[in-house]
């Protein structure tokens, strides 16, 4: 790649292209519009005087050209990334921006809160939440922190274990009344997708034969069918048990759940404002768990 290439603005819409498949997919996970990811990719293309993708029905396909190149430029990213990373480790400063990443129903009931506590603690710093299910890479700098529900956190990230999130059975007044048989089996269920692997795994342990009525990717999601009477849920009790338009039906098996982290990558513990969000959330989540249906972790 010769010194035309020193844009990384051209080098991240080429691996955005590459990942996703699809302009529409690069221009979601950029923030940008469609036709910006097209001109980019065109000029990318003009400047190395070569074709990276085969403009396909389905999509857009790497070539030969393509996959050297994607190979190129993910060690670029690598080497950028450890850079970001090394350089911010360093930062004293109890001013930034801390970016948070959390699944949704973490965000809408357990973050709120104790962010508008944090912000008055530390006014300087600035707090962006990513609310999503999928995994952002700490590595990359998609994001800074990261709130996560499992008891095998990757090996790559270092963390605090702040509680553990308990499950319940849970169902709307409304729906029990209607459906009062005490047989799990024989009532209608609300589903997650594989998004949420050690619930579903879990649910299919204790009811195999039970088929889920209506399923969603969202816990957030399921909490609001449930509270509809659309069936009974496994729900976490530190966020059911406050809800009055939910009853708590049954006990799960076993006494089922799972770990509650906050983790940061290695080369950022250091920095002040990321420690200080990691200092402050800590004690104050777990103080929130032992309230709601949870076990605190010593």
């Amino acid at each position: 790649m010769n010194a035309q290439l020193a844009n990384w603005d051209d080098l991240r819409v080429f691996l955005a292209v590459a990942r996703a498949g699809s302009l529409s997919g690069a221009a979601r996970s950029l923030g940008v519009n469609h036709s910006t990811v097209f001109r980019r990719i065109a000029g990318f293309e003009e400047t190395l005087g070569v074709r990276l993708f085969d403009r396909l029905p389905t999509g857009y396909a790497l070539t030969p050209a393509g996959e050297e190149t994607l190979r190129i430029v993910e060690s670029i990213e690598a080497d950028v990334a450890t850079l970001d990373r090394t350089v911010t480790g360093q930062d004293l400063r109890l001013s930034g921006t801390v970016r948070i990443t959390a699944t949704d129903i973490l965000a809408f009931w357990l973050l709120p809160d104790l962010l508008a506590r944090f912000r008055t603690a530390y006014p300087g710093i600035e707090v962006e939440v990513v609310v999503g299910n999928e995994a952002l890479n700490l590595s990359r700098r998609e994001t800074d922190i990261a709130l996560r529900i499992g008891n095998t956190p990757p090996e790559t990230l270092v963390g605090r274990r702040v509680g553990r999130l308990e499950f319940a059975v849970y169902g709307a007044p409304d729906y029990l009344s209607a459906n009062p048989g005490n047989d799990l089996a024989q009532h209608n269920w609300i589903g997650l997708d594989s998004a949420h692997a050690p619930l579903t795994r879990r649910f299919e342990e204790f009811l195999p034969g039970a088929h889920p009525t209506v399923r969603s990717n969202s816990v957030a999601c399921a909490v609001q069918m449930a509270k509809a009477g659309l069936g009974l849920a496994v729900l976490p009790s530190a966020i059911a048990n406050q809800k009055p338009d939910l009853t708590r039906f049954a006990e799960v098996p076993d006494a089922f759940n799972l770990d509650l982290w906050l983790l940061t990558h290695e080369d950022l513990r250091h920095t002040a404002r990321i420690r200080a969000v990691l200092d402050f959330l800590t004690p104050a989540l777990a103080e929130r768990l032992k309230g709601g249906g949870t076990r605190p972790v010593s």
